[in-house]
């Protein structure tokens, strides 16, 4: 992430008479402290960042800095409070105000998702009807609900009239899924589930207004049980059965807020340690999770629904709870009155969340745009893969590995390379299939030349024989 901060304190911070504080991974937080006196002079607005100085650049994260630029952190699950300022729980009423939010944007993102979901029912699903619930649709749902211009109810969301536009197969298939017998127990728990969710929310939210420590704790305790108690409902396998990989990506990103909820809880308690260790293995969970949906992904409408979405929870999602872990780390080595004053500090700036939160998101998100630019140059296989990479990097070692032997074998000593830090993902996936049709047929096989634009190709038979889980 990149922070920005007032010219008059950037000014001082590249003097050095103002310093940034670091949690323990050594990644700077945004704060701008005074080195001698130890006090807090600003903390900084956060965005996403404009450059990237990893060996993401060579993927798609990367792509994604260069195409989109900076700008306002907007992740599609994670509670976006979380990037406004340090989350501090001291004893005021603005500290208060930001936990409240943030479990309420939870909620909503809860039931945006699941009510996008049923758009989609059990079993195979068109290309028209993923359109009408993607990543750009999902946000426009998201901002209408944030201001209550669309009602829950019983934890999903009537979403004909917003998708009225998108065509008659899309209302055709709404009505569908509700009148299916299969999807009717698969919603009737998630009802139940949803109910007990925001149950415990509420309960969560009036224990802040408890004057009494103990009993305000008690109350925290009662309604994270039942936070609790929701997720157990969420996470059984059995509701990921017979959904399409878009439907298991929404179900497990449903799993994703509970398990959030539960991180706000303890964090409310100064559970720090808790809260970082729970933090730590969400963000693995989200990996692995993305990963296994990417592998179920059979076709290239699912790819298309799939491709910017899961971009944008690695480039924001889990940025923002990176950000959060470092941040619950670092707050364990301030002392009660550092915490107090930085929780002062973040009252004066008020106005910082309200400007930061309300953001208007793009009539285009920059991953759609990624991913059209990507498509013109690859194909479904060599997508997916590069999807794969950006998750689990290793398992693109297994792809060099093969090409430089393939290249060896049938005198392509060029693409033999050793230093393969500058290659991108892009090409390292197209050559991988561009050697994989050769082994496939002596006939048709794609010359250099046409290797940007490989599919057409590409024979039916075709098979992928990856093991996504090594």
């Amino acid at each position: 992430m990149d922070y920005i901060f007032t010219p008059a304190t950037q000014a001082r911070l590249n003097s050095g008479n103002l310093v940034q504080p670091a949690a323990k991974t050594g990644k700077l937080l945004p704060a701008a402290r005074d080195p001698v006196t130890g006090e807090f002079v600003e903390i900084a607005k956060i965005f996403y960042q404009s450059t990237s100085r990893t060996l993401c650049d060579r993927g798609v994260i990367g792509l994604l800095a260069q195409l989109a630029g900076g700008g306002p952190v907007q992740p599609l699950v994670a509670p976006v409070y979380v990037t406004v300022a340090p989350l501090q729980v001291a004893q005021t009423h603005q500290g208060f105000q930001k936990i409240y939010r943030m479990l309420n944007c939870l909620k909503i993102n809860l039931a945006v998702m699941q009510a996008t979901a049923a758009v989609m029912g059990i079993g195979a699903v068109s290309s028209t009807v993923l359109s009408a619930v993607n990543l750009n649709q999902v946000l426009k749902i998201r901002e209408e609900a944030k201001h209550q211009k669309l009602k829950i109810k019983d934890g999903f969301i009537d979403l004909r009239h917003i998708l009225k536009d998108r065509g008659v197969e899309v209302i055709q298939q709404i009505f569908k899924v509700a009148h299916d017998s299969s999807f009717e127990m698969h919603r009737q728990k998630l009802v139940n589930g949803y109910d007990i969710f925001s149950k415990a929310v509420k309960r969560c939210q009036s224990a802040l207004t408890v004057p009494d420590l103990k009993l305000r704790n008690s109350e925290i305790n009662s309604g994270r049980n039942m936070l609790f108690e929701a997720l157990k409902i969420y996470d059984n396998p059995s509701l990921l059965e017979g959904l399409c990989s878009a439907g298991q990506l929404r179900q497990r990103e449903c799993v994703w807020a509970i398990e959030q909820a539960i991180g706000v809880t303890l964090q409310l308690q100064r559970a720090y340690d808790t809260v970082s260790d729970r933090l730590l293995e969400l963000h693995s969970k989200i990996r692995q999770d993305l990963l296994s949906v990417v592998k179920e992904c059979q076709s290239e409408s699912e790819l298309d629904f799939l491709f910017p979405e899961v971009t944008r929870i690695l480039g924001h999602d889990l940025s923002v709870i990176e950000f959060w872990q470092n941040e619950v780390d670092w707050m364990q080595t301030l002392s009660r009155k550092e915490q107090h004053q930085l929780a002062s500090l973040d009252q004066l700036h008020g106005d910082n969340l309200k400007s930061s939160v309300h953001t208007k998101f793009a009539v285009l998100a920059a991953e759609v745009s990624l991913y059209e630019t990507l498509k013109q140059k690859s194909h479904f296989l060599s997508l997916r893969d590069q999807l794969a990479f950006a998750l689990k990097p290793e398992i693109r070692r297994r792809y060099e590995f093969y090409v430089s032997q393939q290249a060896i074998a049938t005198g392509y000593q060029a693409l033999a390379t050793s230093n393969w830090q500058e290659i991108s993902d892009l090409t390292v996936a197209n050559l991988y299939y561009f050697f994989q049709i050769r082994d496939d047929s002596n006939e048709n096989y794609p010359t250099e030349d046409e290797l940007q634009t490989p599919s057409r190709h590409f024979p039916k038979a075709l098979k992928n024989e990856l093991n996504y889980s090594n």
